[in-house]
């Protein structure tokens, strides 16, 4: 919307110092008919009506252009981890190959966008790294001390995060 109202606003701004001069223009034309205009008072209401103006709403239309490209750019990554988050909590039970080819991402692009959603508290599961799997398990079944891959004792390795010694399981637990 920052984009649209931007380009408005530069638009306008050049709309506006295009009449004005035009108008000073053929005053200055018309000058041998009627009351004169100096070039001083020509270039005085250029600068005044036209150019003034343009450089206010060109500046500011710049500005929410630019701006604006930068929230599409967010607005971008934010659905990429809501189609994610969909995809894992949906199926329950995801290949990381295959969310990576469908969201046209990088193993590592993937590996970062879930620890962010860990991170954030949206998401519980785990994953096996050795089989490429990510599961998306209910809170109450990941909050247990065992592993639920090979059944062993697990270990806290950051917020958020337990990874089983014994088989390299990560399991993403968000913060109470």
């Amino acid at each position: 919307m920052g984009r649209i109202i931007g380009v408005i606003l530069i638009v306008a701004g050049l709309a506006i110092c295009g009449v004005v001069s035009l108008f000073v223009g053929v005053g200055a034309l018309a000058a041998g008919e009627g009351p004169s205009v100096s070039t001083a008072g020509a270039v005085l209401g250029i600068a005044l009506f036209g150019v003034i103006p343009l450089l206010i709403m060109g500046g500011i239309g710049t500005f929410l252009f630019i701006r604006g490209g930068h929230e599409a750019k967010e607005m971008a990554e934010i659905r990429k981890h809501e189609k994610l988050l969909g995809m894992i909590q949906s199926q329950g039970k995801v290949p990381l190959a295959n969310a990576a080819i469908e969201m046209r991402l990088t193993r590592d692009q993937l590996k970062d966008m879930i620890y962010q959603l860990v991170n954030q508290g949206l998401f519980s599961g785990f994953i096996n790294w050795q089989e490429g799997v990510f599961y998306s398990k209910d809170l109450s079944q990941v909050q247990s001390n065992k592993c639920p891959n090979c059944g062993g004792e697990r270990e806290a390795v950051g917020k958020g995060i337990v990874k089983c010694p014994y088989c390299g399981v990560e399991l993403f637990i968000p913060a109470s």
